[in-house]
């Protein structure tokens, strides 16, 4: 594994732990040495973000990670920087209790937590709570601590992982940690990039000096910027696919439009709407590049079918008669389609055979839906739904969310590390389903449309929210998502 490779590689806790003990038993890398190298990278990590802070304040729990935090702290002590450090309970463990007595020689004193109150200013915080173990909401001191630390207002810097961020999911079952700038150690966890990743701020890895051969296949990986090749100058409209979009019952016009016009944006050769009579005069003044249809049944939308090469099917469609047939009719065509919005509601409702090539875009509630389980059941581990959901539809599926999940049938598994809150507005799901449809036209297969669509994306909604979160259109997405889709800075 090459080093960009690990810089992208995610890992679950338990290949972490694993890692860690090969260290020790095929190269006799002492556990206390990987903990020493762990303080040193964290420390300098923190003297360099908050070069001018002078007094620290040290929160450890019991185990390897606390025993970290005494190491930072006795790095502080050895710089000349005033250090607090506050101790919840006794380490356990070997290297641990080493670590403690380590930072006592080197001239420090633990406190209590009821002390809290008493003690000097702070400029910076380190949370050295729990590792990569915890899968509960924490209890006690730790609740108290870490409600402290929050409440305190200075920044925090967060050892391995946030505590109370699950390292393996991204969940946070009870309160956690609110970092500014995480310092993991030896490999990404994967829990770091999806759901509540947020809590972790800015995250840097700090590979310890391992080397490579110690790294097992990772469980999954981060998105990395990519974009489609130059076209052959030969090039035309014909050799660059023809999406057909599917949808916009009365009242959804727009749902349908924003899915073509971003197929349109993103290199398809042509693009058909099939939608309601009642929005093709709208569609024609708007975007006259688009060919709208009005079809009021299957027969209409059979020729329709001939002519195109891939599907977007959903937006706006509903769930009535109309859509339903119009639903049923596509998924016999067996063309590559990419299927979102109520064309994942009408196959909770009814089970259907998909196209052999097919990307589902579900959020959390339409792939509990799906599943059968609640939503929430989803969102505690989001690797597992969207495998899951890859496996029993045999299809490659985006779980849409903070860190998107892109899965295949096989069980791979990307990550994108891209997004914001702008995009929880309405009509974002019908341009990414454009996007991959679009990607699919034009030559990608279905697990890299949906890996390069998700990207394209997320990085066009980041551009766009540049002037602000608040009132991001999905409309706004479609200029940069031109520059991006070309390989030019948006």
């Amino acid at each position: 594994m090459t080093a960009p490779k690990l810089g992208t590689a995610l890992f679950t806790s338990a290949q972490a732990r694993a890692i860690d003990q090969r260290a020790t038993a095929e190269l006799g890398i002492p556990g206390f040495e990987l903990m020493t190298r762990a303080a040193a990278a964290a420390f300098a990590m923190l003297h360099e973000r908050w070069p001018v802070a002078e007094r620290l304040r040290v929160v450890c729990g019991a185990g390897n990670n606390g025993g970290d935090g005494y190491l930072v702290a006795r790095d502080a002590l050895a710089a000349g920087l005033d250090v607090d450090l506050v101790a919840l309970g006794e380490p356990r463990g070997v290297d641990a209790i080493r670590a403690r007595d380590t930072f006592v020689a080197a001239g420090g004193e633990p406190v209590s937590l009821a002390t809290w109150t008493a003690l000097p200013p702070a400029d910076v915080l380190v949370d050295a709570i729990y590792g990569t173990g915890l899968n509960r909401a924490p209890e006690g001191d730790a609740r108290q601590a870490i409600e402290a630390m929050n409440a305190y207002g200075a920044p925090i810097l967060a050892l391995d992982l946030p505590s109370g961020l699950s390292a393996d999911t991204g969940a946070t079952p009870g309160v956690a940690i609110r970092a500014e700038a995480t310092a993991t150690f030896i490999v990404h966890k994967r829990g770091l990039h999806t759901f509540h990743c947020e809590v972790a701020g800015d995250i840097a890895l700090h590979t310890l000096g391992l080397p490579e051969t110690l790294f097992d296949s990772p469980d999954s990986h981060l998105l990395l910027p990519g974009h489609l090749p130059p076209r052959p100058r030969e090039s035309n409209k014909g050799t660059n696919g023809h999406v057909l979009a599917i949808g916009g019952d009365h009242g959804m016009g727009g749902a349908v439009r924003m899915a073509a016009e971003a197929a349109l944006r993103t290199g398809a050769g042509l693009v058909s709407v099939a939608t309601r009579d009642e929005h093709v005069l709208a569609m024609n003044a708007a975007r006259p590049e688009l060919m709208a249809h009005g079809v009021n049944g299957p027969q209409a939308l059979q020729p329709m079918l001939e002519k195109a090469s891939v599907l977007a099917l959903g937006p706006g469609l509903g769930q009535a008669a109309w859509g339903h047939a119009l639903w049923t009719t596509a998924l016999d065509a067996d063309l590559p389609t990419v299927l979102d919005a109520d064309g994942l509601n009408l196959l909770h409702a009814e089970e259907r055979s998909l196209p052999r090539i097919v990307v589902l875009t579900p959020h959390p509630g339409e792939a509990g839906r799906l599943l059968g389980i609640d939503t929430k059941a989803v969102q505690a581990d989001r690797f597992a739904a969207v495998r899951e959901m890859a496996r029993r539809f045999k299809a490659v599926v985006v779980l849409k969310g903070n860190g998107s999940l892109i899965a295949s049938a096989a069980g791979e598994v990307a990550v994108c590390p891209w997004g914001n809150p702008g995009m929880a507005s309405g009509g974002m799901g019908d341009t990414l389903t454009g996007i991959i449809a679009a990607l699919l036209a034009q030559g990608c297969n279905a697990y890299e449309a949906a890996c390069l669509g998700v990207s394209l994306h997320a990085r066009a909604g980041d551009v766009a929210a540049q002037m602000g979160e608040r009132g991001l259109l999905a409309g706004d997405l479609l200029e940069p998502l031109r520059r991006l889709v070309n390989g030019l800075d948006a």
